[in-house]
């Protein structure tokens, strides 16, 4: 039987008890439910229990107010914007599994019909069906590949992408890359050797590392945000599978704990779904969409 989402959870709380010290028990229960990790949803209920208290707050919509309220910090959006006339390199990371792939062509289509110059690079050399995939979304979206051979060294795709971006008088990069977490020590190097040459490559102040979580896997998503925010920085993440299965509490805990900016939410497989992330929606929806 599936999981209720954080929001059914809530409501039942209301239909069968009194706001008193059980109902805060109970929704820190409903809050690791609902995927927030279970010291942000004890420190949560906690606040959340003062607050209600100081200020006599006993009704459902009141309640719900204030726990949005104390959410908002921890949910916050982002925009890039690439600059024109320069080589902008977005790196997107993810274990493999997430959609990261299918990602990559979703924001390249976006900055493609924003009038950009796309370019994407299949980065994830090791694995065959990712660099076919890639560039079958590239004759899809008419958007340029730039691959090497099978099992030869990703940052050097990610060179010769910058290098004919800057010839074509610069635009925007979507590298894929690998994600074999099996194999930690091995991929964190590759990354690192990429984000080198990303640097190096991209104009001052345009290279962005975006990394791709799979809103089903709850606190997975956290200890995959931190791994790669070790190993080579992030500066956003992009939410996908966020759909009827996605309880979404774990963007709060990646903001709480690693201060992350939520930069597109995808709610399905097609390349129109992906929207930039609304954190009022998001916590809308979170709290109150019975899904």
């Amino acid at each position: 039987m599936a999981k209720l989402s954080f929001a059914q959870r809530f409501k039942n709380l209301f239909s069968s008890k009194k706001i008193d010290e059980e109902f805060f028990e109970d929704l820190t229960d409903a809050l690791v439910e609902g995927d927030m990790g279970a010291k942000m949803a004890y420190e949560l209920a906690e606040e959340l229990e003062k607050t209600c208290k100081s200020k006599k707050i006993t009704e459902e919509s009141e309640i719900k107010n204030e726990l949005k309220n104390l959410l908002l910090p921890y949910a916050k959006s982002c925009e890039f914007v690439p600059e024109k006339g320069k080589v902008n390199i977005y790196m997107m990371l993810g274990v493999n599994g997430v959609g990261k792939t299918t990602t990559c062509a979703k924001v390249a289509r976006l900055f493609k019909q924003k009038g950009e110059n796309v370019l994407m690079a299949a980065s994830d050399t090791f694995r065959a069906a990712a660099e076919e995939q890639l560039e079958l979304h590239g004759e899809r979206l008419g958007i340029r590949v730039i691959s090497h051979q099978h099992g030869s060294d990703p940052s050097s795709v990610v060179f010769d992408a910058a290098e004919s971006c800057r010839a074509q008088g610069g635009g925007v990069i979507i590298a894929d890359t690998a994600g074999r977490l099996h194999n930690k020590e091995n991929l964190v190097r590759e990354l690192q050797k990429i984000d080198r040459i990303a640097s190096q490559k991209a104009d001052s102040g345009c290279y962005k590392k975006i990394l791709v979580i799979d809103g089903t896997t709850g606190q997975n998503a956290l200890r995959q945000a931190e791994v790669f925010s070790e190993s080579v920085g992030v500066d956003a993440i992009v939410v996908t599978k966020y759909d009827s299965t996605a309880r979404g509490g774990c963007v709060f805990s990646i903001g709480k704990t690693l201060g992350l900016p939520v930069l597109f939410v995808c709610t399905g497989e097609k390349y129109e779904n992906i929207q930039p992330f609304e954190p009022e929606k998001y916590i809308e929806e979170y709290i109150e969409s019975e899904k």
